[in-house]
């Protein structure tokens, strides 16, 4: 798994329009990379929604957020007109970013045992190191838990 204080991979990945998003053109300014497990479940909406509430915020800061799950695009674009998400949301299907990152791995939920990805989430500055890594984001309001550390 990627830590602090390493460089975060780059990547290049659709969002829910179909557009290739990479975090190398970043570079200069800070963003946030966070993995959930599926599109319109109940803690991955109230956490993409916890980033579309605190989106002036976050601008005001300049940081860039990329929400990152194995959805394909179309779910995405659902997903994200559903709730008027105003950021990109990227589909990996394949997992190579989601491995890459080091978001995949077992999860325990009610007793059972099973693969997932992870709720990671990487605040990244401009110079493309990773400086804070939340393993378990409080959900409603991790956007704010995102602008402390940054």
């Amino acid at each position: 798994m990627i830590e602090a204080g390493q460089t975060a991979p780059d990547f290049a990945l659709p969002d829910q329009h179909g557009a290739i998003h990479r975090l190398s053109d970043h570079r200069g300014s800070p963003a946030v990379v966070y993995f959930y497990p599926k599109d319109d479940t109940p803690g991955c909406t109230k956490e993409a929604c916890s980033f579309r509430d605190n989106w002036q915020a976050l601008q005001d800061a300049g940081i860039a957020v990329f929400g990152i799950s194995a959805d394909d695009v179309e779910s995405h674009r659902s997903f994200a007109d559903k709730h008027n998400l105003p950021f990109p949301i990227l589909s990996d299907p394949e997992m190579n970013t989601i491995q890459a990152y080091g978001a995949w791995g077992m999860k325990n939920m009610y007793g059972k045992k099973f693969e997932s990805i992870l709720r990671y989430t990487f605040v990244i500055d401009g110079d493309g190191t990773v400086i804070k890594v939340f393993k378990r984001p409080r959900t409603e309001i991790h956007a704010e838990e995102v602008l402390v550390a940054v």
